[in-house]
């Protein structure tokens, strides 16, 4: 949790500074840019290819082909198979030992998929016109080809290193389960531990077909859900009733629905928005620079969501339940709320809001069990030597950009980590909002360009960390 005062953002800056003008001391390395995106661009559709929706994931057969992959390059690799058919790999290249371990991550599990709405086949990795299209072409299996193909130059290279470079290819992220990444950090830390990792969750932006800026994941809002549970008494659907489970539950989801829940900014998105407003346009600039303000509120809720719901923990309704028959009034109405949390955030307290709001003596606010899910997690900092390498990495392959420091509405296993004090950063193939839109839905796709454009962007940064000056 977020428990010390945010310092101002002109402090981090001038960190990041002193950080960066290190960075020439190391040795510098280049990538055959073209080599290596047709390569990483090769390895995802590979990894396309092979269906990992979650339920059941069957991660085990990815874990194999990379575990091949990496057997070819002369790369020792490791199995992690905690519940059957539902692996992970690790892998491990050895630096001098001068320096802390650097991990890279990413997973292996895919949402479902309704293939009725799909235009081409989500598992053939089809290409047209520039684009990949598969489920998990964005997320996450992008993320784990670029990984993949770093990681193999590090090793062809030869690149003498100050730290070991880590690579992890995870299962079970998109559903929390015993294969996952709450078992490998409890049963298998000893071989992940580290200094930095990198991770999913940046949110890179394309506009007119140049990248806006490069998003640095720092801090992420959690899942939190709960249930709303009406009762009341049940009957012939013929006479009407004034305790209706129904109504009352439908007029509780209105409620929570609506409700406009308290804004604040912390270090991650106070950065994020000041550094935004330097290159927006001017009408969202001034967005930008009053945040807080109630009619900006309102402007971002209905042209800005994401940024809208950056702000706060957001309350939003996803699932209903209730009856047998269309004649029957049901005793119990049930709704599910998906509540993402910010990181400081007290739940106990925020459901007492919550039931305020409803102030309905029918309905309770229950707290789902969260046994597995993402854990608490303190922000990762501005002003360390990974952060300062993203930023220089970000101008060495696009400097036109902007390094912009990202909390998440969604969440990753990087709070796992966080909970162990590691300084974990999550970062993505630069795409643009449309694609965004498409990550987990139908026809999702990725710009082979920008995930070559990725890949010499991750080597940059894992180079000037991990390699001896």
């Amino acid at each position: 949790m977020i428990r010390r005062a945010a310092f101002p953002v002109v402090i981090a800056i001038s960190v990041l500074a002193a950080a960066v003008a290190a960075h020439p001391q190391t040795k510098h390395f280049s990538l055959d840019a073209g080599q290596s995106q047709a390569e990483a661009v090769h390895f995802l559709a590979d990894l396309v290819r092979i269906d990992t929706q979650d339920p059941p994931g069957d991660e085990s057969k990815v874990a194999r082909y990379i575990e091949s992959v990496l057997k070819s390059e002369g790369i020792d690799s490791e199995i992690l198979e905690p519940v059957p058919g539902r692996a992970s790999i690790v892998a491990r290249l050895k630096g001098n030992g001068k320096k802390r371990p650097l991990l890279i991550m990413g997973h292996e599990d895919v949402v479902p998929v309704d293939r009725a709405h799909w235009t081409v086949d989500p598992f053939a990795a089809t290409e047209r016109d520039g684009m990949l299209y598969g489920r998990g072409a964005s997320d996450d299996k992008a993320m784990v080809a670029a990984n993949l193909e770093v990681f193999l130059q590090l090793k062809r290279m030869k690149v003498p290193l100050a730290r070991d470079v880590i690579f992890l290819s995870e299962a079970s992220e998109e559903m929390s389960s015993p294969a996952g990444m709450a078992t490998i950090v409890d049963r298998y830390w000893d071989k992940i531990d580290c200094e930095f990792a990198l991770n999913e969750g940046g949110g890179s932006l394309v506009e007119n077909g140049k990248v806006k800026y490069f998003g640095v994941a720092t801090a992420e809002k959690l899942p939190r859900g709960a249930r709303l549970e009406a009762t009341g008494s049940s009957g012939h659907g013929s006479v009407p009733r004034v305790d209706n489970a129904v109504t009352h539950l439908a007029a509780a989801v209105a409620k929570a629905g609506t409700w406009d829940t308290p804004a604040r900014l912390n270090e991650t998105t106070r950065a994020f928005f000041e550094r935004l407003a330097t290159i927006s346009p001017p009408e969202e600039a001034a967005w930008y620079r009053n945040v807080l303000d109630a009619k900006v509120q309102e402007e971002l809720k209905h042209k800005k969501p994401q940024y809208y719901s950056m702000l706060r923990t957001s309350v939003v309704p996803t699932m209903l339940k209730a009856g047998l028959k269309s004649n029957v009034i049901p005793p119990t109405a049930e709704a599910t709320l998906d509540i993402r949390a910010l990181p400081d955030e007290d739940l106990g307290k925020f459901r007492e809001m919550l039931a305020g709001i409803i102030n309905d003596p029918q309905v309770k606010v229950v707290a789902e069990d969260t046994a597995l899910s993402m854990p608490p997690a303190p922000p990762s900092k501005l002003g360390t030597e990974m952060f300062a390498a993203l930023e220089h990495a970000q101008k060495e392959v696009s400097p036109d950009a902007m390094t912009l420091p990202v909390m998440t509405t969604g969440a990753t296993d990087s709070s796992f980590l966080r909970t162990k004090g590691v300084q974990a950063y999550g970062i993505g193939v630069p795409r643009t909002e449309e694609e965004g839109r498409g990550v987990h839905g139908n026809d999702e796709h990725i710009e082979t360009k920008q995930l070559g454009l990725f890949v010499c962007y991750l080597f940059s940064a894992v180079t000037q960390v991990a390699a001896q000056p």
